[in-house]
């Protein structure tokens, strides 16, 4: 996949898939996005991943496995995943999340990580893509929305967040 560069309301940006020389970044990028909202699963200091566990994604992949980076003014600031499955019952199928700073949101870059993620999908073989999404985070869920993704399913009172309350985690899919 090639990189391609992006001007949104005055902010320039590139996406490309990430390298071995991104570990650092993504490790650090992916802390900043753990504090800054309750939408990804960890709270901020849990499961942290240090650049070693990049490495060892971006170098020891069996299965089909796509990491891209947002970059603008050399600095990250959001990043998407679409990784395959080892066991052959699922492996025509792939896990999807991304992550983009606050500051960067509304830029149209979760749109177009999503459109370039399906596309790899493709080239993949796959026939379905899945996804997480807590039910508060409206912006994620009509992005999905708008590319085809349906809600499959939720998990009920699945995670606690810093307001006391529990809530659902919804899954949604898009077959290819």
């Amino acid at each position: 996949m090639q990189t391609t560069h992006h001007s949104f309301n005055t902010q320039r940006y590139r996406i490309r898939p990430a390298r071995l020389s991104d570990a650092e970044a993504l490790a650090a990028l992916r802390q900043a996005l753990d504090a800054e909202t309750e939408y990804f699963d960890r709270m901020p200091g849990e499961d942290v991943m240090t650049a070693t566990d990049f490495v060892d994604q971006l170098h020891n992949s069996s299965v089909p496995d796509q990491i891209l980076v947002v970059e603008r003014e050399e600095q990250l600031i959001a990043y998407a995943r679409c990784r395959g499955f080892a066991l052959k019952r699922f492996a025509h199928k792939a896990s999807f999340g991304l992550g983009v700073l606050r500051s960067d949101w509304g830029q149209g870059i979760g749109t177009q990580l999503t459109i370039r993620m399906i596309a790899w999908a493709k080239t993949k073989s796959l026939l379905k893509i899945q996804l997480e999404v807590v039910e508060t985070n409206h912006g994620a869920i009509r992005l999905y929305q708008r590319h085809s993704f349906l809600e499959e399913g939720r998990l009920h009172h699945d995670r606690l967040l810093s307001d006391g309350c529990y809530y659902d985690t919804v899954l949604m899919g898009l077959a290819l």
